[in-house]
């Protein structure tokens, strides 16, 4: 999620200014907000231009300032949530002999990546202040990939190899190379402080947020990129984990990318979004198949500025979630928080032509929900049917001002109690339950039904599915289950086991009336306190039907805090494990994960130097 992956972009720029007088600070904390409003509107008006590490004498004065006032205050992790915590680099590969089972001959050669949060002073932090305290949310923190690569000798034999890297941003290089913490945290806590943070970070450094990108990985045209909501992407390489450049389709894009762009089917173009915190507040893109050219960009001429972490495609057409999570800086001005779920707010569904715009557009408007991730999007005669977990709250940000964090999550995480089969029965904490669901749109009649995929028995979220059905109907979808009892205990989300949806198929128990329309799933439920993140799916590479295949996860055990991969066999999807690879490190709980499959036998010298194996 995930998804980061959250902190907004705002189209807006800051001249160096020439001078520079520090007021009275009760003064300037009584006017902070009043103050803010013209600076609001400058920011709408102004492009955005990449200004870090260029200062003036008079930003020293700034600088000198926040050191003086603002003071940073790690957050503390308990011992339940010990997996959350970040790791050290390791840059160099290490090859992985701890493999329990046989990795099939079968298996695609190429790289496993999974990207998550790993703050680089350690912890994420608070800031605390003559104007209040703002925080850093559970879903920051500077981006770390993690990869296996899955080499095939001559003889048959396989070479595994483990790496992780930083996705070294702009941001992050500023910050790594003055070894302390500069960007004030912007996302929750006092209004003042949240305010302060933005105008400061805009003085200092040119951004009003630090570049995290931590939420994904996806691959276009050959090339891998790490990407999150509040920036554009980076290209990695590889085999080196190695960041490159950002990447703005040749300058046509410059905005963020949402962390969940999709490959159009056929044609291989892909489809992007990005949102920000002032108008335009969405725009969507479509980039020619070699990544080399914007085909085309369309504002949507939305009214809200919308957390909308993925987009759909079918055949034809583009897919957006318009749901009321909002990033509101009018709110945050009046003394809001800048990111909330307004419950009372509509929700629809957006479905456009690929290279429609704003006017081509039909929305449906839907039940009130939080949907952070889909599992696909097709055509079904003159129906588009969305399938995705939904939720009837938004785990994210937390607590309004970051308060009392722990209660709050640890109420949201517990299990639903029997016999509360229903979301009209469940209570109002239980409400960032999510689960799949289907929307089923008819273009034609514009009338739209809705439904539950599945029960309250296990919430599901982090969908997936065989990428070559992207847009195309599919009868398989895999998504991670999370351990409710785990997760209310810890206070943070933990995936205890993974599901396979059976879209065409009903539950045994689908006889029942609170079970009707339900469809039949399997689990595949890991030990105790064994927990996962970043599960993909890998085809076969002759692969006849649609899950010939495996899913790959990578999972981690509290009890003897070791990491391992997983390798599934779909079709078997309640078996044990095909293998078991353990890493060499321990890999915390992070987001989103890809397999990109690609020859490696050559290129074993790369990731591990002066290597002979392979």
């Amino acid at each position: 999620m995930a998804s980061s992956c959250l902190l907004f972009h705002a189209h807006c720029s800051t001249q160096n200014p020439s001078k520079y007088s520090l007021p009275n600070f009760d003064h300037f904390k009584s006017t902070l907000s009043s103050a803010f409003k013209p600076f609001l509107k400058e920011i709408q008006q102004l492009p955005m231009r990449m200004d870090v590490g260029v200062k003036n004498t008079s930003l020293k004065l700034v600088d000198a300032f926040v050191d003086s006032v603002f003071e940073f205050v790690d957050q503390p992790l308990l011992p339940s949530q010990s997996n959350f915590a970040p790791v050290d680099e390791s840059k160099e590969g290490v090859q992985v002999t701890d493999i329990k089972g046989k990795i099939p001959d079968d298996f695609a050669e190429g790289v496993y990546i999974r990207n998550g949060p790993n703050p680089i002073f350690g912890t994420l932090t608070s800031t605390s202040s003559m104007f209040g305290r703002s925080s850093n949310i559970w879903v920051e923190g500077d981006g770390m990939l993690h990869a296996l690569y899955f080499c095939k000798g001559l003889d048959g034999s396989w070479t595994v190899v483990y790496k992780n890297r930083y996705v070294e941003t702009d941001t992050f290089k500023l910050e790594k190379q003055r070894n302390k913490p500069l960007f004030l945290p912007a996302l929750e806590g006092d209004s003042p402080a949240v305010l302060s943070a933005y105008l400061f970070n805009m003085l200092r450094f040119g951004k009003v947020n630090k570049d995290m990108s931590n939420t994904n990985v996806f691959e276009h045209a050959g090339k891998m990129y790490s990407v999150a909501e509040n920036y554009i992407p980076q290209e990695i390489n590889i085999l080196t984990l190695q960041t490159l450049n950002d990447w703005d389709v040749n300058g046509a894009w410059t905005r963020p990318f949402c962390s969940h762009p999709k490959k159009a089917s056929g044609s291989g173009e892909l489809v992007i979004m990005g949102v920000g915190a002032t108008k335009p507040f969405a725009e969507v893109g479509v980039i020619s198949e070699d990544g080399k050219e914007l085909l085309h960009k369309a504002d949507l001429k939305l009214d809200r500025c919308i957390l909308s972490h993925e987009i759909g495609v079918t055949q034809r057409y583009n897919v957006f979630m318009d749901h009321p999570l909002l990033v509101d800086l009018k709110r945050l001005v009046g003394g809001g928080p800048l990111m909330k779920y307004e419950k009372d707010e509509d929700a629809r569904i957006g479905i456009m032509p690929r290279y429609g715009d704003a006017e081509s557009i039909q929305w449906f408007k839907v039940k009130p929900n939080c949907t952070f991730h889909l599992f696909n999007c097709f055509e079904d005669g003159d129906a588009v049917v969305v399938w995705g977990c939904r939720a009837l709250d938004s785990v994210i940000p937390g607590p309004e001002k970051g308060k009392n964090k722990f209660d709050w999550f640890s109420r949201k995480f517990r299990p639903i109690k029997s016999g509360e089969g229903s979301f009209d029965a469940v209570s109002e904490d239980q409400l960032v339950f999510p689960r799949p669901y289907e929307w089923r749109m008819n273009r034609e009649t514009g009338d739209v039904k809705e439904r539950n995929l599945t029960g309250t028995e296990f919430s599901m979220d982090f969908p997936f599915i065989n990428e070559a059905f992207i847009g195309l109907q599919n009868n398989y979808g895999y998504c991670q289950v999370r351990d409710s009892i785990a997760s209310s205990a810890s206070g943070m989300a933990k995936y205890g086991g993974l599901a396979k949806l059976k879209f065409g198929e009903q539950s045994p128990e689908s006889f029942l009336r609170e079970n009707q329309g339900l469809i039949k799933v399997e689990y595949h439920m890991f030990e105790k306190n064994s927990f996962c993140s970043g599960a993909a799916f890998v085809p076969k590479d002759e692969g006849a039907e649609e899950d010939d295949g495996w899913v790959v996860t990578f999972v981690h055990n509290e009890d003897t805090n070791t990491s391992q991969v997983l390798i599934i066999e779909a079709k078997n999807f309640t078996s044990k494990p095909v293998a078991k690879i353990t890493l060499p490190y321990r890999v915390p709980y992070g987001f989103h994960g890809a397999f990109m499959a690609m020859p490696l036998r050559n290129e074993i010298s790369t990731i591990i130097p002066s290597s002979s194996i392979c």
